[in-house]
């Protein structure tokens, strides 16, 4: 009986990271939310404990289309030209 191993090795990936700001005071946030069940409500409360503990200027939700896909265009436009940082949110 010849066993074969469906699995393929996969090559190592580096990955490039965006910049960091050193602090998040007077910065812009895009938070971007999933659809799943209570992923809004989370980045709200994020959104309003980065305001009072961090110092943030604002804070904005945006909407994927659905959870299986990247944000659209539109979304990654209006963040990369409005906003200093992104942070996405699942919810369930």
């Amino acid at each position: 009986m010849e066993l074969l191993d469906p699995t393929v090795e996969q090559p190592a990936q580096a990955i490039d990271f965006a910049p960091r700001p050193k602090a998040l005071a007077g910065k812009r946030v895009a938070l971007i939310e999933n659809t799943k069940h209570n992923s809004d409500k989370l980045l709200e409360k994020i959104g309003d404990i980065l305001k009072k503990e961090q110092g943030i200027a604002e804070w904005k939700i945006f909407h994927k289309h659905n959870s299986s896909v990247p944000a659209h265009k539109e979304v990654i436009d209006e963040v990369k030209a409005g906003y200093d940082v992104m942070v996405a949110g699942v919810g369930d």
